[in-house]
């Protein structure tokens, strides 16, 4: 019985501290070792997400677009490419220099980066 609650409390921890930092991203050269397409617009009224680029990776908590950019993809919970046209996009997202900008606008693509 021991044992089982052992394992129970082992696996909840894994699971809550895999998901703390859940918008570690690595942006790849190669669309096919990407999990996600995401193409940059210009507008934040067409984007899908508005993303703010953290300067530490203790920032990027939950799926809420504060992306922090590894570089090791094996440091990465995500593997992105970035495509130069938005229909070739899994998710379109837009840059913004603000951390309180950073929101999901199409709630529909959140599964993208969880």
């Amino acid at each position: 019985m021991k044992l089982n609650l052992k394992l129970i409390v082992f696996i909840s921890l894994f699971f809550t501290f895999n998901s703390a930092f859940s918008q570690l991203v690595y942006s790849c050269n190669n669309k096919y070792d990407a999990n996600v397409k995401v193409f940059v617009t210009e507008n934040k009224y067409d984007a899908d997400l508005i993303v703010y680029k953290c300067t530490n990776k203790y920032d990027a908590k939950d799926n809420a677009g504060k992306w922090f950019f590894t570089e090791n993809k094996y440091d990465a919970k995500k593997i992105i490419y970035f495509v130069s046209n938005k229909y070739d996009a899994d998710l379109i997202i837009y840059f913004s220099n603000n951390k309180y900008d950073a929101e999901w606008r199409n709630k529909s693509k959140q599964q993208l980066m969880y």
